[in-house]
């Protein structure tokens, strides 16, 4: 694997977002015993959830010899959370998905299953497919996490935005110009 993986030698920071949404099956996820210990295996030493509208509160945690947990609702900006993560896990909207790649940071997509006609499952999964970031549902996050390789991920550039446009757009129905 990767350098990202190294001991704890330095703070390595998860960052969580939910945008300005309600999405409790994410961040019941990402508060669960079996996710935090993948994470604390991977040699993360943080975990900082923006949990948005969600009336589930995640269980804060700090100096117990595993992951140091805390979380927050909404912020003016979540760009300099972004910056000093190591690893971000977001909810599956364009903005939160394009910002994260445009900082150069690894990310897992999380999609809301609970959303009708979601149309944000196809801008992740193509990103996916060309191996930018790993997405996943609630329920295998933790096993997305165990299995990921960072390494393996390409970096993100604005061009490729292009091509994944024409996929949603042929998949909505609408011409090729």
């Amino acid at each position: 694997m990767g350098n990202d993986e190294g001991g704890d030698e330095k703070k390595k920071v998860v960052f969580v977002t939910v945008g300005t949404t309600s999405f409790d099956a994410l961040v019941r996820a990402v508060d669960s015993n079996n996710v935090k210990q993948a994470l604390f295996t991977k040699g993360y030493t943080h975990l900082l959830i923006q949990m948005g509208r969600g009336s589930y509160l995640p269980t804060k945690s700090e100096g117990d010899g595993s992951l140091d947990v805390d979380y927050f609702t909404f912020s003016s900006s979540i760009a300099d959370h972004l910056r000093s993560a190591s690893l971000v896990i977001s909810h599956a909207g364009s903005g939160s998905i394009f910002e994260t790649l445009r900082l150069g940071k690894s990310l897992i997509v999380v999609v809301n299953e609970d959303l009708m006609d979601n149309h944000q499952s196809e801008l992740a999964e193509e990103l996916a497919d060309r191996k930018h970031l790993y997405c996943a549902s609630p329920q295998a996050l933790h096993q997305t996490i165990a299995d990921m390789d960072l390494s393996s991920l390409f970096p993100y550039s604005p061009g490729d935005a292009t091509p994944v446009a024409k996929h949603i757009n042929n998949f909505l129905g609408f011409p090729d110009d």
